[in-house]
C-alpha cells in the first residue's frame, strides 16, 4: 500500500481519537477535521476534497436523518407516557420467578431499540430494584442483565441511531440489518445472562452502601439461596408489597381530570408503536425479495419493476413511511387524550434536540467516508488487505473494537467503523449488511471509563472502582466475544 496513503488513514483516525478524548471538540467536529486531515495528507485538491465532504454529508443523511429524527421521537412518547414500563413488567410476568434476569435482560433488548440507552437504563432501572427488594438478593445480576441486553439492540437493531447511520454509510438494506440484529441479539442474549448469573453473586458485597439501602432496606441479603454477601438497613412494609408500581418511573402525563379514568396502558398497546415500523419495514424487505425471484427470467440488461402488490408494500415499508406510522400510533394509542397539545409539542421537541447531535455525528461520517473513497485511500487500503489472510469481515469488526476503545462511544465507534470500510467492500469481497453487523458488533467491546453508559450503569447499579469494572466492562466484552463467531458466520453466508 501507498505509505502516503496509509498515512492519511492512520492520521485520520487518530486525529478523531486525540480531539475526542483530549480536547474540548466533540465527536462531530472531530470527524470533519478527520476528514480534512485525510484529503490533505492523501494530497487530494483542498477544493475537491470540500466537495467530497459535503457530498457525502448530503448523501448520508438524505436516506438516514429523518429516520433517526423519527425513530428518537418514537422512544421520547414510550418513555413519557410509561409504556416502556410495560413492557417490563410483562416480560416478568411472562417468565417467571426464578429467571427475573432473563426478564430484565429481554425487558433492556427490547425496550432499547427506540430508546437511547442511558434514558432507558434510568427508566427501567427501578423496576430492577422492586424486583430485587421482593427476591432480597440478585440486584447486580439483574441490574448488569437489564443494562447489557440494552446494549445488544444499542448496537446491532435499527431504528437505534449507530446502526441506521451505518446503514446508510454502507449502503446495507434495512430490513436485512434488522433481521440479522435480531437474531445476533437473541444469540447473544444467553451470553448476557449467563455472565450477569456468574459475576452478580461475587458483586452483591461490594454494592455501594447508599445504594443497598435504597434497594433493600433492612433485610438480610444473599443467604443460601441468594449468594452474595449479607446487609441491613431500613425497609417499610410498603417496600416489600409484591408489585414494583412504587418504584416504577415517574411519567409526565399529569392528573385526569375529573370524571375520566387514571391512564392504563395494555402490553399489546405498549409495543404496536415499535412493532407495527419493525414489521412493515421487514415485510418491505421480504416482499421485494420474494418479487425478484419470481422475476427471475429477466435477461441481465432487462430493468426490474416492482409488481403493484410490491410497490405498495416497498412505500409503506419504507423506514420513513414506516416510523411516520409508528409515531402515529405512539401520539394517538399511548398518550391519553387529555394530554395537552403543548405538552406532545415540547416531547417532540427535547426528542429532536437529543437526536440532533447523533444526526450530526452521523453525517459527518458519511463526510469522511466520501474523502476515503475520493482520495484513493480506500481502494489502496482494499489492496493491501486483499494480501493478508486476515478474514475480510474482520476489518470492519476490529476498527470499530479499536476506536470504541480508544474514545469510548459506541455509536461513535460504528459510524468511524463504517466510513472506513465503506471504500472497501468490494475491494473485501463483503456484502454491505455482513459489513454493517461487523461494525455494529465490534463497537461493543469494553465499555468502561470513557463511556458515559459506563458511569449510568455502574452509578445507579453502586458498583465503584474494580467492582465496576469486573462488572460492566467484563459483560461487555463478553458479548463482544461471543459475537465474533456471529460475524465470521454473516461474512461466509451473506
Amino acid at each position: 500500500m501507498d505509505l502516503q496513503l496509509l498515512l492519511a488513514l492512520v492520521l485520520g483516525i487518530g486525529t478523531i481519537i486525540v480531539l475526542v478524548l483530549r480536547t474540548r471538540i466533540d465527536a462531530f467536529v472531530a470527524l470533519l477535521l478527520a476528514a480534512l486531515v485525510t484529503g490533505f495528507v492523501a494530497g487530494s485538491p483542498a477544493l475537491e476534497t470540500i466537495t467530497s465532504m459535503t457530498t457525502g454529508f448530503g448523501n448520508t443523511l438524505a436516506s438516514i436523518g429523518i429516520v433517526i429524527g423519527l425513530g428518537v421521537a418514537i422512544g421520547k412518547i414510550l418513555e413519557v407516557s410509561g409504556a416502556a414500563d410495560t413492557l417490563a413488567k410483562t416480560f416478568v410476568r411472562l417468565l417467571g420467578r426464578g429467571r427475573e434476569h432473563w426478564a430484565m435482560a429481554g425487558t433492556g433488548a427490547v425496550v432499547s431499540i427506540p430508546v437511547f440507552c442511558d434514558s432507558g437504563y434510568v427508566i427501567m432501572n427501578p423496576l430492577a430494584r422492586s424486583i430485587a427488594r421482593r427476591l432480597r438478593g440478585r440486584y447486580v445480576t439483574l441490574a448488569l442483565a437489564l443494562g447489557c441486553g440494552m446494549t445488544l439492540t444499542h448496537h446491532l437493531v435499527p431504528p437505534t441511531p449507530g446502526p441506521l447511520g451505518v446503514a446508510g454509510i454502507l449502503g446495507a438494506d434495512l430490513g436485512g440489518l434488522i433481521l440479522a440484529g435480531l437474531v445476533f441479539t437473541l444469540l447473544l442474549l444467553p451470553v448476557v445472562i449467563a455472565y450477569a448469573a456468574w459475576i452478580g453473586p461475587k458483586l452483591e458485597g461490594e454494592l455501594n452502601e447508599h445504594i443497598r439501602e435504597e434497594v433493600y432496606g433492612t433485610v438480610t441479603v444473599g443467604g443460601s439461596g441468594h449468594p452474595g454477601g449479607t446487609a441491613t438497613a431500613t425497609m417499610d412494609r410498603s417496600d416489600a408489597t409484591d408489585g414494583p408500581d412504587q418504584d416504577s418511573p415517574v411519567h409526565q402525563l399529569g392528573e385526569p381530570p375529573v370524571g375520566e379514568k387514571p391512564h392504563s396502558i395494555s402490553f399489546g398497546l405498549a409495543a404496536l408503536p415499535l412493532v407495527v415500523p419493525l414489521l412493515l419495514i421487514v415485510l418491505n424487505t421480504v416482499a421485494a425479495a420474494i418479487d425478484r425471484n419470481s422475476q427471475s427470467a429477466l435477461g441481465p440488461d432487462d430493468e426490474y419493476t416492482p409488481s403493484s402488490w410490491a410497490e405498495v408494500l416497498a412505500f409503506v415499508g419504507h423506514p420513513v413511511v414506516a416510523l411516520i406510522i409508528g409515531i402515529v400510533l405512539a401520539v394517538y394509542v399511548l398518550l391519553p387524550r387529555w394530554t395537552p397539545r403543548k405538552q406532545v409539542h415540547n416531547w417532540m421537541a427535547e426528542a429532536a434536540a437529543s437526536a440532533g447531535l447523533i444526526i450530526l455525528i452521523t453525517g459527518a461520517g458519511g463526510a469522511l467516508g466520501q474523502v476515503l473513497r475520493d482520495s484513493g485511500v480506500g481502494d489502496a487500503l482494499a489492496e493491501a488487505i486483499a494480501d493478508l489472510s486476515l478474514p475480510g469481515v474482520l476489518v470492519p469488526f476490529f476498527v470499530a473494537s479499536l476506536v470504541r476503545v480508544a474514545q469510548g462511544s459506541g455509536t461513535v465507534a460504528m459510524i468511524t467503523a463504517a466510513s472506513v470500510s465503506a471504500p472497501l467492500v468490494a475491494g473485501l469481497g463483503l456484502s454491505p449488511l455482513a459489513a454493517a453487523l461487523a461494525c455494529c458488533a465490534g463497537s461493543m467491546v469494553f465499555s468502561y471509563f470513557n463511556d458515559s453508559y459506563f458511569w449510568v450503569v455502574t452509578r445507579f447499579t453502586g458498583l465503584e472502582g474494580t467492582a465496576a469494572l469486573r462488572g460492566w466492562s467484563g459483560i461487555t466484552t463478553a458479548v463482544w466475544l461471543g459475537s465474533l463467531p456471529l460475524v465470521l458466520i454473516a461474512g461466509a453466508v451473506l
